[in-house]
Parts: structure tokens; sequence; C-alpha cells
């Protein structure tokens, strides 16, 4: 049977306000704004209520279930960043999986550039 290699990306911008030109200098709240769309920890907060915890969770299921499966993730500092601060959760959910010993984190630059 083949080896698969599952490579997964996980990132999360941080979203800024929308600038016009005469804001230049004039402002520097780039990441304040009363426009939910623009709201970086209720847009973490949803993801990491869809995405990440799910996810993560049936992986450390499939690890417990088949002892020939392994995963790597690449993790960008914007990210950890962000769930340090807000969702710590996250952070035990994949430090559980990398203490099963056939999860690899992989360098990843800080700002998914």
């Amino acid at each position: 049977m083949p080896s698969i290699c599952l490579y997964l990306k996980a990132h999360q911008p941080r979203r800024v306000r929308h600038y016009k030109i005469f804001d230049i200098g004039e402002r520097s709240d780039y990441f304040v704004t009363d426009e939910e769309r623009f709201d970086n920890k209720k847009i973490l907060q949803k993801v990491v209520k869809k995405s990440y915890i799910p996810t993560n969770t049936v992986l450390l299921d499939l690890l417990k279930k088949h002892p020939e499966f392994k995963v790597s993730f690449s993790l960008t500092g914007v990210l950890i960043d962000q769930l340090e601060e807000d969702a710590p959760e996250v952070i035990e959910s994949f430090q559980e999986l990398v203490d099963t010993g056939r999860v690899e984190i992989l360098g990843e630059t800080y700002h998914h550039s």
C-alpha cells in the first residue's frame, strides 16, 4: 500500500479596517473597528468552533485507532499569537496531537507571506 503524506497548513490572518487615503498619518487604529466583519476575535472563535477543534479531535481519534497514521502541520506565527490570546484550548489540542509522537510541526513564516 502506498504511503500518503498529510500536510496541513493553518493560518488565521488579522483583518484590518478599511483605510482611506486621508487616514494615512492621521489614524493608527488598524485593528479597531465597529464593523463585525473586521472583528478578529469573533472570526477566530468562529473558526475555532467550526474548524480547528473538530479537525484536531478527528485527527486525534485517527491517530489512536491507526498506529501507521501520521500527519504534519504548518502553523503561522500570526495564528499562534491569536490562539495564545483568545483560544488557548486549540494550542492544547495541537500539543495533544504532537504528544502522540506521530505529528510533526513544520517551519512556517510568521505572516504566511
